[in-house]
């Protein structure tokens, strides 16, 4: 294997790390008008809660993100260029959404005023939705190809970026994170919420099975390969599977299921892209590949030595912050009284 390939691998496997850590982070933010209401209406206490399942790890699970978009602009600069200038807008949007997010996450508990939380309770859930919609987006327009250039640079405009698939890839990123991050509740609360989460969880993963299901069998019909169209088959069996074991209240296996799930489909997506990095819908001769786009073999090698020594450690660090964080949410740690169905101190299981 060349420096190029294994690089392109690698940005798969960060951008893999994202998407399954962040995402599931998307979908709790989303969660909160469907989770942090019981009988009587919002409830803070609940709110409190699904916050403070992701409080400790959320800006880690983020920094994946930089971690893929520094890869691409050493590894493939031509890319990183062609896509940022091309797309400017929609991350424009992206990175003023995780903005609002984490100023939201910040400043929700500086005031006790109902309407001061409920403003950054909505602020965090468009601060989630928002990313979710757009990296769908954004890799279903890197797959189906946009108009280029000779230069490689980027002729259309933003509108052009919304056509039905794209907007079908967005829609199923922003569900497959939200039934994510509602199975990662039911994963690590206790009592009602849990329940309500698991219920919740099953509902919503029947509408993205559905839509899934039809983003990759367009994906791999129109753009995919024999490895690719293995890959999403493999993802549309963990989805299910994920689903299955949620409803079976294995809360564990449906979480591991679910991230495999996005696992699968993101590698289904780099494979349906190879030999290309960004296919050029106009003129084939104007597309950006792996060879192309990639740096020098010295830089490549440099990188390659960077991050033998690094990745290990950043997973080691992850890890153990999971770790860390391994109990489980409940009220009784936010108001110090149990709940009836809650346990103190229990442990997440599968």
């Amino acid at each position: 294997m060349d420096l190029p390939t294994l690089w392109f691998g690698l940005l798969a496997f960060f951008f893999i790390g994202y998407f399954v850590l962040d995402g599931f982070d998307f979908g709790v933010g989303m969660s909160i008008p469907f989770l942090g209401r019981d009988e009587r209406g919002p409830n803070d206490i609940d709110r409190r809660v699904l916050i403070n399942t992701i409080g400790p790890i959320w800006d880690l699970n983020e920094t994946w993100v930089i971690v893929a978009g520094a890869a691409m602009f050493a590894a493939f600069p031509e890319w990183y260029a062609t896509l940022f200038s091309g797309f400017y807008l929609v991350f424009l949007a992206i990175l003023l959404a995780l903005i609002l997010r984490g100023v939201s996450f910040e400043y929700r508990h500086q005031r006790p005023e109902v309407r001061w939380k409920r403003r950054f309770d909505r602020m965090i859930v468009i601060g989630s939705a928002v990313p979710a919609f757009l990296w769908g987006l954004v890799f279903a327009n890197v797959v189906r190809g946009v108009p280029l250039d000779a230069g490689f640079n980027f002729t259309g405009t933003v509108f052009d970026l919304f056509t039905p698939y794209a907007v079908l890839g967005g829609l199923t990123t922003l569900l497959l994170f939200f039934t994510h991050g509602v199975v990662f509740v039911s994963l690590k609360t206790t009592g009602p919420i849990r329940e309500r989460a698991r219920l919740l969880a099953g509902r919503a993963g029947l509408l993205t099975i559905v839509v899934a299901a039809v983003f990759l069998v367009w994906t791999t019909v129109s753009f995919g390969s024999v490895f690719s169209g293995i890959l999403s088959a493999v993802a549309a069996v963990t989805l299910i599977g994920g689903w299955l074991a949620n409803q079976r209240k294995a809360e564990g296996w449906s979480f591991a299921l679910f991230a495999a799930t996005i696992a699968f489909a993101v590698l289904s997506l780099f494979l349906s892209l190879v030999p290309d990095v960004m296919p050029a819908s106009n003129d084939p001769a104007n597309s950006l590949t792996i060879a192309n786009a990639s740096s020098s073999g010295y830089t490549l090698t440099l990188m390659s030595w960077v991050a033998l020594v690094f990745v290990p450690l950043i997973l080691a660090y992850q890890g153990f912050t999971y770790w860390v964080f391994r109990k489980r949410v409940s009220r009784t740690s936010i108001t110090g009284v149990p709940e009836a169905g809650e346990q103190l101190g229990e442990q997440v299981g599968a």
